[in-house]
């Protein structure tokens, strides 16, 4: 993603539902006890180490709520953050400061969750030639956030959605009746210029695939063995992606057997989030 992220249109409105969410018809907290006239300033900080992502929609987050509210970030998103470190500092309202703290912390620990979790899954495999990609397992209606923190720690995006890549997987192969009918349906519709991915479980399936001329093919739960026979018989005839289970104890000896690209699940459908909170000094 070579834009801006904040200025997605797309990611607008998702931080304005969020605030919609959060505050309702107003924060009755904040406005009983807080003047609406004074003026506060906090600082976002970590208490743990990782990798920063979505810096920039935390201050989407509170220039949404108020224009004048300045949002100074000390640190860049895909950069390592230690404890204690601080990652911006917010000067306005301080009514401002407290309505948006929240849904900007949510954003922020999750999105550096999923940056730092990707960040160690390529330090593992930074030997390799290989790339640690992701999975449309994300969260329903952040997917574009989940995936530009995957960037951020060093990770790259499989397709967005079923809209921009073909992957004929093993329930479109069981009602097509095979790879061979499944493929061929594609290839008479989609463009010459799009890639085909095929996702196999077997070798006898790899072997079709191949045959079929797959452009990519994944390799579903396969074990070590018999992912090492897949890359030396598909070698030079298509790419291979390994799927399945991805454990950060294990993505190295996958990263071993050759494979192009290691699909992992777990970047985002079960991230921890970054323990990352805000002060009032």
């Amino acid at each position: 993603m070579n834009f801006s992220i904040k200025e997605n249109i797309e990611v607008q409105k998702i931080v304005e539902q969020s605030l919609l969410e959060d505050i309702g018809t107003g924060d009755i907290t904040t406005e009983y006890i807080i003047p609406s006239n004074l003026k506060a300033k906090g600082i976002i900080k970590t208490s743990e180490e990782g990798v920063v992502a979505g810096l920039d929609i935390a201050c989407l987050v509170f220039k949404k709520l108020d224009s004048e509210i300045n949002f100074q970030s000390k640190i860049k998103d895909g950069e390592k953050i230690l404890p204690e470190e601080i990652l911006a500092e917010i000067t306005g309202s301080a009514q401002t400061i407290l309505k948006g703290e929240r849904v900007a912390l949510n954003f922020l620990q999750r999105m550096s969750g999923i940056a730092t979790i990707t960040s160690k899954f390529c330090q593992e495999v930074k030997d390799f030639p290989v790339r640690i990609v992701d999975t449309r397992k994300t969260t329903p209606g952040l997917r574009i956030l989940e995936k530009y923190a995957v960037r951020m720690g060093g990770g790259y995006n499989h397709r967005f959605g079923l809209y921009d890549a073909v992957l004929i997987k093993d329930n479109h192969i069981a009602v097509a009746g095979g790879i061979r009918s499944a493929l061929n349906s594609v290839r008479k519709q989609i463009s010459h210029t799009a890639k085909i991915e095929v996702e196999v479980e077997n070798l006898y399936q790899l072997q079709e695939a191949l045959k079929m001329k797959a452009d990519i093919i994944m390799l579903d739960n396969m074990d070590l063995e018999t992912m090492k026979k897949a890359v030396k018989m598909a070698k030079g005839k298509a790419s291979i992606e390994a799927s399945g289970g991805i454990t950060l104890e294990k993505v190295r000896e996958i990263a071993q057997t050759g494979v192009d690209l290691i699909s992992v699940g777990a970047l985002t459908h079960s991230v921890k989030a970054l323990n990352i909170s805000m002060e009032i000094i």
